[in-house]
C-alpha cells in the first residue's frame, strides 16, 4: 500500500464528506476508494470514518489521524515544489476554477484562449454559477471572489479592486432630474441590487469628504443579477449603482450617464480564493500569475494601493 497516497484519498473523502465527491475530484472509481480505506484501517489497526446510507464521520482516532494527515501532506507540498519549479515541470492536470458572475463572463472568458495556447496541458474546469460553494468539500482548486472575505479557511490574494459608480438613463433624469447632493436623493428612486445567498439588498453608500455615507434608497425593483440590474437602468426604472466595468459602454454612447461624480461608492477587493496549500500545485500558480496580470490589464478593476484596505459593505458578495 502506498502510504502517502492513502493519505492523500482519506483527505480528500473527509473534505467531500463524500466518497462520490470524493472519487468524483480524483478521478478514480468509488470502489477504489473503498478499497484504500480498508486497507489504510487495517494497517493502522483502528477505525478511521463511522459509515451509514447517508453519513459519513470521523471516529476520535480518524480526526487526530486526520491532523496528522494534513501536516504530513503540507510539508510533502513544500519540501517539493522548490525542485518541480528547477525542473521546468511544465504545468498540467485538471484545474477546477470558479469564476462566479460577470466578472467572469465578462472579464475572464474572453480572454481565457490565451491561457490555454501558454498552457496547453492544464484542463480547466469551469464553474460559472453564482451560488458560492464549500472550496474544499467540492473539490475546486480556486475561486473569484468580490468583497470582504470571511472564510477563514481559504487563502485569499487580492488581484483587483472593482470599482463603483452611480448613473441613470437621459429618460429617467429628463423626468426626475439630475440630483446634485445626497439630500437630492430622497426624491429618486432606485433600481436595487440584492445578495442572491442572503436576500438583503445591498446597501448604498458614497465617500464624501473623506467619510463612508448610507443612503437608504426607494426602489420599486430589485434583481440579484448584476447586468439584469444594468438593463433595468438603462430602461430608465431608477437610478443604479453598479461596477464600473459594467457600464463603461453606456456612459460613452449615452445611455447612461454618471450623476453624483465626486462622491463615488466605496470600492471593493477583488480576490483569488483557495483552500491551503493548493497554490503548491503550478498549474495553479500559473493561472494565478496569468489572472493578475489580466486584472491588471484593465482600468477600471486593477488594483488601487489606496484602496486596498478598503471593503464594500463588509460583506462577501456572491454576485458581482
Amino acid at each position: 500500500m502506498d502510504r502517502l497516497k492513502a493519505m492523500q484519498t482519506f483527505v480528500r473523502i473527509v473534505e467531500a464528506n463524500s466518497y462520490t465527491k470524493a472519487a468524483e475530484t480524483l478521478d478514480l472509481p468509488r470502489a477504489a476508494l473503498t478499497a484504500t480505506i480498508q486497507k489504510l484501517e487495517a494497517y493502522l489497526g483502528t477505525q478511521l470514518l463511522q459509515r451509514t446510507t447517508r453519513t459519513l464521520a470521523l471516529t476520535n482516532d480518524g480526526a487526530a489521524y486526520f491532523r496528522q494527515c494534513l501536516a504530513i501532506l503540507s510539508a510533502v507540498e513544500e519540501a517539493e515544489a522548490p525542485f518541480r519549479a528547477k525542473d521546468a515541470q511544465r504545468p498540467r492536470g485538471k484545474l477546477r476554477v470558479e469564476l462566479g458572475g460577470a466578472v467572469g463572463r465578462r472579464i475572464v472568458l474572453p480572454k481565457l484562449g490565451e491561457f490555454h495556447r501558454a498552457y496547453p496541458e492544464v484542463e480547466l474546469v469551469l464553474n460559472l454559477n453564482e451560488r458560492l460553494t464549500d472550496l474544499v468539500r467540492e473539490g475546486v482548486d480556486c475561486a473569484l471572489r468580490v468583497g470582504q472575505l470571511q472564510d477563514s479557511s481559504l487563502i485569499g490574494r487580492q488581484i483587483g479592486t472593482m470599482r463603483f459608480l452611480t448613473c441613470g438613463a437621459p429618460s429617467y433624469l429628463a423626468t426626475h432630474g439630475t440630483p446634485h447632493s445626497l439630500a437630492d436623493l430622497a426624491r429618486h428612486t432606485a433600481v436595487l441590487h440584492f445578495s442572491g445567498r442572503t436576500g438583503r439588498p445591498f446597501d448604498w453608500d458614497f465617500i464624501e469628504g473623506g467619510s463612508v455615507r448610507k443612503v437608504e434608497m426607494a426602489s420599486a425593483l430589485a434583481t440579484n443579477d448584476v447586468e439584469g440590474h444594468v438593463m433595468l437602468g438603462l430602461q430608465g426604472l431608477g437610478l443604479v449603482q453598479a461596477a464600473t466595468y459594467l457600464v463603461r459602454g453606456h456612459l460613452s454612447d449615452g445611455t447612461l450617464v454618471q450623476v453624483l461624480n465626486d462622491m463615488p461608492p466605496t470600492p471593493m477587493p477583488v480576490s483569488l480564493v483557495y483552500p491551503r496549500g493548493r497554490m503548491a500545485s503550478l498549474k495553479l500558480q500559473v493561472f494565478a500569475q496569468w489572472l493578475e496580470a489580466l486584472f491588471a490589464a484593465e482600468p477600471d478593476l486593477k488594483v488601487l494601493p489606496a484602496a486596498r484596505h478598503e471593503q464594500r459593505h463588509g460583506v462577501k458578495i456572491d454576485l458581482d
